[in-house]
């Protein structure tokens, strides 16, 4: 099958290659990249995805236009189908779905104008709102967590967030003060796992989807059904090393993330987001999830640094002032997150510093670039090496 790039920052330029790739008889499209992606591509696939890098390596992930429907119609089964407001990046799995959801359910996306702000999206809402005329179709919307909290913090946001019959938080973790603060706005958040290899959510409010399966392996989180990705474009390799059968021949992603199931999966951290500090393995994921309780540290980001000392540490990059080699390490807040994480985890575990940047530098899929913000850290231990 013929494959075309497709600007992925444009929405409609995505929606009018997805109805193709989806509704129609393709071509399947690309979006982001690199320039040297083949021209042609397994049958039945529609969209090639390259993730966002957020661990430290894309990958291009092949969809098929059977996983993306499935996806989208298991979600119509568990929340209900409408109209939906596109206000991610159209060129990540995420937006994506938006899309696809819209295209299945026979109704026209309304897309966030520009750069993401409170009053484009009020604006859109209302569209939505408007053209419905008398009859009262549901309304759906995706964020990530800094999407949310930038609307809540606007009382016209909250106002337009309770309009929606469902709003999918997806991404990165969400914060249990932000969850409040949405549940008190009369807000319904439906909590949503998944990734680029299974088209998008797959697990919603700790649930699979229909047709989804979830197991653990040896700590991991297996995903299966419908919805999983063909595989890792021009990468057999990589794709047989994350797509596995099992003696049944059921087919599994390992997903990479640690966590449990019991009927309701629970997602402890990535696997491979862990250090060694003073002999003792530390998930910064569990790390950050308690620093993030504070107020004012609902978006910061926990990474490892090297530790003379312990081998290895960590560091809490919060967006506020900009910390220098002097204060970063006395900063007034410091004690309670040490103490907060020490109860919980242990003193191994304790962060090391709080690094302030001005802003947090971001990916367009809306999640922290971690691997700049872990150069930072890095770049900010070094400076400070010869006064330790």
């Amino acid at each position: 099958m013929r494959m075309e790039r497709v600007d992925a920052t444009d929405a409609r330029a995505v929606l009018r290659g997805l109805r193709s790739a989806v509704l129609g008889a393709g071509p399947a499209i690309a979006l982001g990249g690199e320039d040297d992606l083949p021209r042609e591509v397994p049958a039945g696939t529609a969209v090639v995805v390259t993730t966002s890098g957020s661990s430290g390596y894309p990958k291009a992930v092949a969809l098929s236009r059977s996983a993306l429907t499935a996806s989208a119609m298991a979600t119509a089964a568990r929340i209900g189908s409408g109209s939906w407001l596109l206000a991610l990046a159209p060129g990540y799995i995420a937006g994506v779905q938006v899309l696809v959801r819209a295209l299945v359910a026979g109704n026209e996306p309304a897309v966030v104008a520009g750069p993401f702000r409170t009053a484009s999206f009020v604006a859109a809402a209302s569209s939505m709102a408007s053209s419905r005329g008398g009859e009262r179709v549901p309304t759906y919307t995706s964020l990530v967590p800094a999407q949310l909290q930038t609307l809540l913090d606007d009382p016209a946001g909250c106002r337009a967030l309770a309009g929606f019959a469902a709003v999918l938080v997806g991404g990165q973790a969400l914060p249990p003060a932000l969850a409040a603060r949405a549940d008190e706005a009369g807000i319904r958040v439906v909590r949503t796992y998944g990734s680029s290899e299974t088209a998008g959510g797959c697990v919603y409010d700790g649930i699979p989807l229909d047709g989804v399966g979830v197991r653990i392996v040896d700590g991991e989180v297996h995903v299966s059904g419908p919805t999983l990705a063909d595989g890792y474009l021009g990468e057999p390799e990589r794709t047989a090393a994350a797509f596995v059968r099992d003696d049944a021949g059921v087919r599994w992603y390992r997903t990479g993330d640690a966590g449990r199931f019991d009927g309701r999966l629970t997602v402890t951290g990535r696997r491979d987001n862990v250090i060694v500090s003073g002999g003792i393995n530390i998930s910064l994921d569990r790390v950050e999830r308690i620093v993030r309780t504070v107020p004012g540290f609902v978006d910061a980001v926990v990474v490892p640094v090297a530790d003379e000392r312990w081998g290895e540490a960590s560091i809490v990059v919060a967006a506020g002032m900009t910390s220098d080699a002097a204060d970063a390490e006395a900063d007034p807040d410091l004690p309670t997150l040490r103490d907060l994480v020490g109860d919980e985890l242990g003193a191994p575990a304790r962060p090391r510093a709080i690094l302030r940047v001005p802003r947090l530098p971001m990916l367009a899929s809306g999640k922290p670039d971690r691997p700049a913000l872990a150069a930072l850290a890095r770049a900010w231990a070094e400076r400070i090496a010869p006064e330790r």
